[in-house]
């Protein structure tokens, strides 16, 4: 396939091109491109575990003799097809760039294909090659790359907590709740809300990825943000994590809150009991108290206690 060929695949919107089509065409301009020595994939769908589906990233390595002329033209990458968006993080000022010497596209295009393209020297090669277990190489011209074997996500499977790190899970949780109630109190709703579902939640979530790990005998991943979750827990114990989300109302905070409570506690025991670890009951059985006092406590009160 010739890259004008490549150029005409599928752009309008009007069907979304097949996974075989967006292959060929990273390979064909991989292929053609002198710069690009070997062709890597990472990511959801080189992993035997996750499900395919329509949004699916293509997230795509291209390793290559030098970056100048490739960053020089940020417009060669309209060889993919028409965007509907694009980011490429390491030449914003808001987010700092965590990928050293590469640089990376992320492209949504207008048939509904998302390409992830990173741009990495050929002189990272090695390193490219250990660093990710999710990795295959789709294509090696010069037959340099180590040898990769086959994809595992075992590198994002449930890892078994130390004592000194539950400890800490269990006091960060606890700790922060009283800054949701503060904030309810105070009626800084939005403070509330963000130490609700940035620390508190996270905190929950992590009781809850080793709950897991503890009943699959640490072989299975829960995914980003907890997406898989739901496949390994009781329907019932689903339904309490659900019911954690706030609709937005001070009521619904409060409720979110005890929620969490109700359900970290009955996991964290859990947990200490199959791994052997001490759970504080004390420092529990004080924070809830204190939770509670908060949440009854008067508009205009000039004493907690």
């Amino acid at each position: 396939m010739s890259l004008k060929n490549a150029r005409g695949i599928n752009t309008g919107g009007e069907q979304m091109r097949t996974e075989q089509q967006i292959m060929d065409l990273v390979l064909t301009v991989a292929e053609q491109d002198k710069r690009i020595r070997a062709v890597g994939m990472n990511g959801s769908r080189t992993n035997p575990n996750v499900p395919k589906d329509i949004f699916q990233d293509f997230d795509i390595v291209y390793l290559v003799t030098e970056m100048y002329s490739f960053l020089n033209d940020l417009n060669w990458v309209d060889i993919f097809g028409e965007r509907i968006i694009m980011q490429t993080p390491e030449n914003m000022s808001m987010f700092p760039p965590e990928l050293g010497d590469r640089f990376s596209y992320l492209m949504l295009f207008t048939d509904g294909n998302r390409i992830d393209l990173t741009l990495i020297p050929i002189e990272e090669k090695d390193e490219y090659g250990k660093k990710d277990k999710l990795t295959i190489i789709l294509m090696d011209k010069d037959n340099i790359l180590l040898e990769v074997p086959p994809p595992t996500d075992e590198d994002y499977w449930v890892k078994q907590p130390s004592v000194e790190f539950f400890a800490d899970c269990c006091n960060e949780f606890w700790w922060v709740s009283t800054y949701v109630a503060k904030g309810l109190w105070r009626k800084e709703i939005l403070y509330a809300a963000e130490h609700l579902n940035n620390v508190v939640r996270p905190m929950l979530f992590k009781m809850l990825e080793w709950k897991v790990g503890i009943e699959t005998d640490y072989s299975v991943s829960i995914g980003r943000s907890g997406k898989y979750l739901e496949k390994y827990l009781p329907e019932e114990e689903w339904q309490e994590v659900l019911s954690t989300f706030p609709n937005g109302s001070y009521e619904s905070i409060w409720k979110a809150l005890f929620g969490m409570c109700d359900l970290f506690h009955s996991t964290a025991i859990f947990v200490a009991d199959n791994l052997d670890f001490n759970y504080s009951y004390e420092e529990d059985k004080k924070v809830n108290a204190y939770l509670k006092r908060v949440e009854r406590l008067s508009p205009d009160g000039s004493e907690i206690y």
